[in-house]
């Protein structure tokens, strides 16, 4: 059975690498088998929700794809939660003057959340959510040297096509 047949159709196993609320971005080394500091953001820049990665898949920046997830409570890296993904934010990274690679953030609900069990589609998320998570992002990667241009925002189905199109 595929993972879509045992956990329903948009669910996926997502590992956390920084929770919700952390200033220290965490990212899985997979020489050390273990998750590592990386990055300590400014006072007053937290993770907005827990962040991720889907297992398995590999997005045009060479890494897992991205996943923000919309819960109750934060978690902790390397705890794994089932999601359903919701939408995609798309955009484009450029890393250097030169380097510029889409690299989307697709959004995602625990399956377990109380809060948030309402949500299924990102038309659920409040709007003034959504602006703030782009804000994050575009300030996020411009203090690291990084140029992120949000694209638009993609629905579930979108989302689960760029999962599909990674798992090739």
């Amino acid at each position: 059975m595929s993972e879509k047949e045992t956990k329903g159709a948009g669910a996926f196993d997502i590992i956390i690498e920084t929770p919700r609320g952390c200033r220290n971005k965490y990212a899985y080394d997979k020489v050390a088998k273990a998750f590592k500091l990386t990055k300590i953001m400014p006072v007053g820049m937290v993770f907005p929700f827990d962040f991720g990665f889907i297992p398995n898949t590999k997005g045009d920046d060479g890494d897992p794809l991205d996943v923000l997830i919309i819960m109750d409570e934060a978690a902790y890296p390397g705890c794994v939660v089932e999601c359903r993904i919701v939408g995609v934010l798309k955009a484009m990274q450029t890393e250097d003057e030169k380097t510029t690679v889409e690299n989307d953030r697709l959004i995602a609900v625990s399956v377990l959340s109380h809060t948030y069990n309402d949500v299924k589609d990102l038309k659920d998320v409040n709007k003034n959510v959504l602006r703030d998570i782009e804000h994050f992002f575009v300030s996020y990667n411009a203090m690291a040297g990084k140029k992120f241009q949000p694209q638009g925002w993609g629905d579930a189905r979108e989302a689960m096509q760029l999962i599909e199109k990674s798992k090739k």
